[in-house]
């Protein structure tokens, strides 16, 4: 088992990190900038180092730091938890080589994967159904790039190889468009990716988004834990997640799940992860593998019972998985949703110091947060203060829950999207299951002009 941890994050994620390394009788070291030094789990943890100013790119992406901090406290593991490095191939390797044990999959794993022309290739080998496309980055020649387009059919989506978190793709409805898209999304890409390769992809009108968890071990051994919905989104940012997925038959999930962790057993995969897929007229559609813990990992938790984070810690030791497939069973229907310090209806963020919190609880709710009375949420990072969670018998009973959860949760001091997350669940077509990927874009646009 692991001896001590480095929480290379901050926030929700870290204090659930924490937690999980402390039922495990795991020693914890937590880094923080100098922001941060109030967070909960900062004062919570064995030892705690500060890495750097404010700004995260000085503090939490300094990788210089976050190693010292491991070499210093005489640290076994680093955990990256999700966002700054946790996807970083550059940091799971210096991790490595620096003798500690980077909790998450292998650098080459996250670099093949990250690039997702190759993650594309690799996922049709595996059996695995992706978005009709180029599966090689598009070239110079324009005449070339029409050709391609018209064959897969307007309208298109290109997108940057090293793309990610909603950044790096442009619709193309039609011909007269794409050689502009093109050139505009390559200049986006390499300013923001190092990265200038495109590909292009069949863009679907009226796509949900499901994914697949997963989890496999270094002995071969890979299973799935059902599905999520995440179609909830607002500019390709997850808003509310549920599992599992609705709509989906029993033989869906087991084909789906089946090629995901082929697919896992192929490609030599560590970890937790999660195969992301569209999902239209009864077809499911690839699109990429976020090799970390999810934001959304809590909705899979409570219809499961299986503590993924612990999974992480305990698949970092070596442990074999102490489950099959035929173990993972559903038990009801979970939904998140993610509380954020902005503004309901316009997004601005709102930091500030929190005169007042009160925790919402009862019998199937959940609440991960770092958020008490009198922390001031600050300006520098992630608007995202927390995540609430209700488990029911059925998504009903769910949305019932989640209702009252948001009537009874009080964050004053600050502005959160309380008010718009407590708008969707009296939202006729989300009540329902009408809605897909664009639905709110579509709800708040609407709401804007009249």
């Amino acid at each position: 088992m692991l001896d001590k941890v480095v929480i290379a994050n901050r926030g929700e994620i870290a204090l659930r990190i924490l937690r999980a390394c402390r039922d495990m009788g795991i020693r914890t070291v937590a880094i923080h900038s100098e922001a941060d030094r109030d967070l909960m789990h900062v004062g919570m943890a064995d030892e705690s180092v500060c890495v750097g100013p404010a700004h995260s790119a000085k503090s939490y992406l300094d990788i210089p730091a976050i190693i010292s901090a491991a070499e210093v406290t005489d640290a076994t593991a680093i955990h990256p938890g999700y966002g700054f490095l946790s996807e970083n191939a550059e940091f799971a390797e210096i991790v490595e080589s620096s003798g500690f044990v980077f909790i998450g999959p292998s650098a080459d794993t996250i670099r093949q994967m990250g690039d997702k022309i190759t993650a594309k290739k690799v996922m049709q080998a595996a059996g695995v159904p992706c978005v009709p496309g180029t599966t090689d980055p598009i070239g110079d020649d324009t005449d070339e790039t029409l050709r391609l387009a018209r064959d897969i059919g307007y309208p298109v989506i290109v997108k940057a190889a090293g793309g990610g978190g909603g950044r790096g793709m442009r619709i193309v409805p039609e011909e007269d468009k794409l050689i502009e898209s093109v050139m505009l999304t390559r200049a986006e890409a390499k300013a923001a990716f190092n990265d200038d390769r495109l590909y292009i992809e069949k863009f679907l009108l009226s796509p949900r988004h499901v994914e697949f968890q997963v989890l496999a071990d270094t002995h071969g051994n890979a299973i799935h834990l059902c599905e999520r919905d995440c179609s909830m989104q607002r500019r390709n940012q997850k808003v509310i997640e549920e599992a599992p997925a609705f709509g989906i038959s029993e033989e869906q999930r087991q084909a789906i799940g089946d090629c995901v962790t082929q697919a896992c057993r192929e490609i030599g995969y560590r970890g937790a992860g999660t195969f992301e897929f569209l999902y239209e007229d009864g077809k499911f559609y690839f699109i990429e593998i976020n090799t970390r813990i999810q934001v959304e990992h809590p909705v899979t938790e409570m219809i499961t019972g299986i503590d993924i984070v612990k999974q992480q810690l305990l698949i970092a030791s070596g442990e074999p998985l102490s489950f099959v497939q035929s173990d993972i069973r559903i038990r009801g229907h979970a939904i998140e949703c993610r509380i954020n310090a902005e503004d309901p209806y316009t997004f601005i963020p709102s930091p500030g110091k929190i005169t007042h919190f009160h925790c919402p609880g009862g019998p199937g709710i959940r609440v991960d947060t770092h958020l008490y009375n009198g922390y001031t949420v600050p300006p520098y990072y992630d608007s995202m203060i927390g995540k609430l969670l209700a488990l029911g018998h059925s998504r009903e009973g769910a949305l019932t829950r989640m209702a009252g959860a948001l009537h009874e949760i009080v964050i004053d001091g600050i502005k959160t999207n309380v008010p718009l997350l407590q708008d969707l669940m009296r939202d006729e077509a989300f009540r329902k299951a009408r809605h897909n990927i664009r639905y709110l874009e579509d709800k708040l646009d609407n709401r804007s002009q009249a």
